[in-house]
């Protein structure tokens, strides 16, 4: 993907604030666990300069998530960062196969993650 030197915003917000923001930018309104604007394409991709685009993850839905799965809220948020940051860099999972395929990086990435420490 080569995104070494980019940059990204990352907002932690509520359940209310993220399904407002959707709602704003033509997604449907509610919450959701984390939303991406991504600034490689569209209008306004001239102008992004590092930026590869903003990532809002609601810390209810992330809570709610970590406590359904048996995970601490780090790893919820870890995991939904990773999601936000590959819809940044144009993956998506509207298709069996692009979900696979996106599934299978973030898999790929978390392994990378914990076998750093």
């Amino acid at each position: 993907m080569g995104f070494l030197d980019e940059e990204l915003s990352i907002t932690l917000t509520t359940d209310d604030r993220v399904a407002e923001l959707a709602g704003r930018f033509g997604r449907p309104r509610r919450a959701t666990d984390v939303l991406a604007f991504p600034l490689l394409d569209g209008a306004d991709a001239a102008f992004r300069g590092p930026c590869l685009g903003d990532v809002v993850v609601s810390l209810d839905s992330a809570a709610r998530q970590a406590r359904a799965r048996g995970v601490a809220l780090g790893t919820e948020l870890r995991d939904l960062l990773i999601h936000g940051i590959l819809h940044l860099a144009g993956m998506d999972h509207a298709t069996p196969a692009q979900a696979r395929a996106m599934r299978a990086l973030e898999d790929h990435l978390r392994w990378e993650l914990v076998r750093a420490r």
